[in-house]
Formats: C-alpha cells, sequence, structure tokens
C-alpha cells in the first residue's frame, strides 16, 4: 500500500518525539521538495494533529493524541513489523470493514481503527459508544485455522490481553467478566466482541474477527451508559492511544500465537470477575439465576443451577459488582 506524502511526514515526525526536525531534512530523505513538505505539515495541521513550525529549525509534532497508522506500526515488536494498520477517521464500524478486507484476502493480523463509530458493534445488535478522539476502537483480521468447538478461545484470549496491555502501563487491576467484557473499578472500560467466517468442508473457521473497543479517555457517555461504563484512564494519564494502540496489538498478536497452548485459560480465570458469585444467565430471551462455579479448559463457564451443573459457550451474564 502505496503512502500519501502526509503520512510519510507524519511518519518522520512521530520517530523524532519531542524534536524539531528541519523541512530540509525531511525533504532529502523523502526525495521531495521542502514545499511538498510545507504543505503536507499543512494538511496534517488541517487534520488535528499539533505541529509547531518554526524558522531555522523546523518541525516539532507535539503530544497530540490523533491516531495515525505510522504512529501505531512504529511501536510494534519487531517480528510485527510487517502487520498491515489502517486508520480511518470515521466509519460505522471497525468489524464490517474488516470482514470486507478479509473476504478480499487480507492476510492475518491486519489490523484496521478508526477515530470514531457511527454504529459500533456491540454483542446481540447492541450498538458500542464509540466517540470521536477519546476511545481506541480496533478490528483485527485473526487467521488461525482452529475448529468452531474452539472459537470461544479466542475471545478469552482477547480478554487476557487486554488485562496485559493496561497492567504493562499502570499499577491498575482490571477484570473480565465472562466472556467479553473488562471491568474497572466497577465500570465497564472495554467490550470485545468475535465473528466467524467459517468454511463448511475443513470444519474450521477461515478466519475471526477480532472487535476490541476500549474507554481510553472517555469521560462523557450518555444517561443511559453512565452507570454502567467508565474510563480506562483519566484525560492527564501520560500515554497517548497511538502507544496504547500498539501496545494493544502487541499482546493480541501473541495471544493468537500461542492460541494452540492455551496457556493462557489459567491466568483467565485468576481475572474473573463473577467466579464464586451468584448470577443470572440469558438463554432464549430469559435470565435464568446460577452461581458461577468455574471456567472449562475451552473458556466455558460452568455454571451450577436449579442443583445441576451445566458449561455456557455463549451467551449473557449479569452479576451485581
Amino acid at each position: 500500500m502505496k503512502m500519501t506524502t502526509k503520512l510519510l511526514v507524519l511518519g518522520i515526525l512521530e520517530k523524532n518525539p519531542g524534536k524539531y526536525v528541519s523541512g530540509e531534512q525531511i525533504a532529502a530523505e523523502l526525495s521531495l521538495s521542502r514545499t511538498a513538505v510545507w504543505k503536507a505539515v499543512r494538511t496534517l495541521q488541517s487534520e488535528g494533529y499539533c505541529i509547531s513550525a518554526v524558522s531555522n529549525k523546523g518541525y516539532l509534532l507535539e503530544n497530540a493524541d490523533v491516531l495515525s497508522a505510522e504512529g501505531i506500526r512504529s511501536r510494534l515488536l519487531p517480528k510485527y513489523g510487517d502487520t498491515v494498520v489502517i486508520v480511518k477517521t470515521s466509519t460505522e464500524s471497525t468489524n464490517i470493514d474488516a470482514k470486507v478486507l478479509a473476504a478480499a484476502g487480507a492476510k492475518h493480523g491486519t489490523v484496521i481503527l478508526s477515530e470514531e463509530q457511527t454504529s459500533g458493534c456491540g454483542r446481540y445488535g447492541k450498538s458500542f459508544y464509540s466517540p470521536k478522539g477519546t476511545g481506541i476502537y480496533l478490528s483485527i483480521i485473526a487467521r488461525l485455522g482452529i475448529s468452531f468447538s474452539d472459537a470461544v478461545m479466542i475471545t478469552t484470549a482477547a480478554g487476557v490481553a487486554v488485562c496485559r496491555s493496561i497492567e504493562s502501563v499502570s499499577d491498575l487491576e482490571p477484570k473480565i467478566k465472562w466472556v467479553n467484557d473488562i471491568f474497572l473499578n466497577g465500570k465497564k472500560i472495554c467490550g470485545i466482541g468475535t465473528e466467524a467466517v467459517s468454511s463448511i468442508e475443513s470444519g474450521t473457521l477461515e478466519s475471526v474477527i477480532v472487535g476490541v473497543g476500549v474507554n481510553f479517555k472517555t469521560s462523557e457517555f450518555p444517561e443511559d451508559l453512565k452507570d454502567i461504563a467508565g474510563p480506562l484512564f483519566q484525560k492527564d494519564f501520560p500515554l497517548t492511544r497511538n502507544a496504547f494502540a500498539a501496545i494493544l496489538i502487541n499482546h493480541l498478536l501473541e495471544m493468537f500465537d500461542s492460541l494452540p497452548e492455551k496457556n493462557f485459560i489459567d491466568e483467565y480465570r485468576s481475572r474473573s470477575l463473577i467466579l464464586g458469585k451468584e448470577i443470572m444467565f440469558l438463554e432464549k430471551n430469559l435470565w435464568h439465576s446460577a452461581r458461577a462455579v468455574e471456567i472449562d479448559d475451552k473458556g466455558g463457564l460452568v455454571v451450577e443451577t436449579g442443583g445441576k451443573t451445566r458449561t455456557l459457550t455463549s451467551g449473557e451474564v449479569s452479576v451485581r459488582i
């Protein structure tokens, strides 16, 4: 994919944090005219990037929290350096975009992010609140060749990846509400949704779209979400969305690499918000009371209800926090 001039210029500024880079240096590195560099900077400024321009010093990218493909890709681990990263200003849903890309043959690990989603995909047809400029909304294409029965493991692995990402940059202790919600201080700060594309002939999943929505620094919510959702970090937390998105993508890809070993299940159990608690689970549009007993080796939730135990492999649960 050919990069535009503005993205090439942005890439150089991203690689020189806190430093002025002269227009002459950028022009030489990219084989452009200084006028072309100046026009690219003006375009970036109009899109919301805070770039200082000082005579005899050059250009400085200030700590603007604007998502950029280069800003994310440059922070990925070397082994994931060829990951395709796509960033959009606005989209209906990154999951929808990812499904289109997967159908067109996009490779394993391809990631699409957006500054906002106008109709973010939640579970069971619900929308995921995705305001502009404060969250991280991404979908990643996983081509793992796993069976249908192991599909829940991808969501389980993604939950652990999100928690590891948070703990790698803070002293926070997020918890997982089976199967796909991440909670912090009693509030939902992240939702995970997976959608599968299957192959009937092989009995495997051709690809899985893993959507992750993080309320990164989202502080204002609609009335119906104020008591349920909260921000991961406060606005003054010194971490950009580009940096955290890269950390999250690194952890997701590492979890996918280790999926066959299933060595994350114990960690998932230890992070559970519901084990040992009285819960409600939704089945055939009816809520049932139960006690959450265990997470089995395939990520299923073992519950005790009516004096018997059974295993849930999908569905929605509710617990008093």
